[in-house]
């Protein structure tokens, strides 16, 4: 009977023990898979940790530059900042603190509207003349004030703001193109052939081939409505000589 009692008691115990290993090898697999899980979601956290943390230190660089430095380089910080922008808030969705991560690109964004509103008031100090000359108040018209004179050089159009510029050129034009006489025209041309010699010295320095595909359609849409109304201009000059 003693015998018996002790080899129960070792089965018991055997029985218990496995049971306790078999019950630590399924906790431990849980701990596993749950780790691995845990590792997938953090990664992609990670990254978008680094994302933010590369916009926070974008925007405390530039708002470190010099106000006539930033306007003078304005087009290419503006480009960058709001491609950074996009990549950081498209990194929202990796966060589990979604508005600890939301506050902090908002403080970055208050970086930089502070350096957009110090060269914008700096922009407005500058005193242009006013322009009594109609060639040069067309000019102003289509490109900014006294930002090209008789000598048609586009030194500041680039890469990152040459599409603008062409977009700028082509909604001035439909807006007032019925109140141009035929030597409006004529300045027109001029500015227009000048901004594209110079377009061909901006693709040589990394015009984008998207911007260049939307420039190409507005060159499209600009050279028949401007034969047409310099035609129309043109009879007209005819029919009041005529008078």
């Amino acid at each position: 009977m003693l015998l018996g009692r002790r080899g129960t008691t070792f089965d018991t115990y055997k029985n218990q023990n496995n049971i306790f290993m078999k019950t630590n090898y399924l906790l431990l697999g849980v701990a596993i898979v749950g780790a691995s899980f845990t590792s997938c979601k953090s990664e992609g956290e990670k990254q978008a940790e680094k994302t933010v943390d590369s916009y926070e230190k974008y925007t405390d660089s530039v708002s470190t530059v010099t106000v006539m430095d930033a306007k003078e380089n304005w087009a290419s910080i503006e480009t960058s900042y709001n491609e950074r922008t996009a990549a950081a808030e498209a990194a929202l969705a990796e966060f589990k603190d979604k508005a600890a991560a939301e506050a902090r690109i908002a403080k970055a964004k208050a970086k930089y509207e502070e350096l957009k509103s110090k060269v914008d008031q700096e922009a407005a100090k500058e005193v242009v003349p006013v322009a009594t000359d109609r060639k040069q108040v067309l000019r102003n018209a289509y490109f900014g004030a006294g930002k090209i004179g008789e000598d048609m050089k586009f030194d500041w159009v680039n890469k990152d703001n040459i599409l603008k510029v062409y977009n700028d050129f082509y909604n001035e034009f439909d807006k007032n193109k019925d109140s141009y006489s035929r030597e409006d025209f004529d300045e027109i041309k001029a500015m227009y052939e000048a901004l594209d010699a110079h377009k061909n010295t901006v693709e040589k320095e990394g015009l984008s081939s998207r911007d260049n595909r939307k420039i190409a359609e507005l060159k499209f849409k600009f050279a028949p409505k401007f034969k047409w109304e310099r035609m129309g201009a043109k009879a007209e000059e005819n029919a009041d000589a005529k008078k």
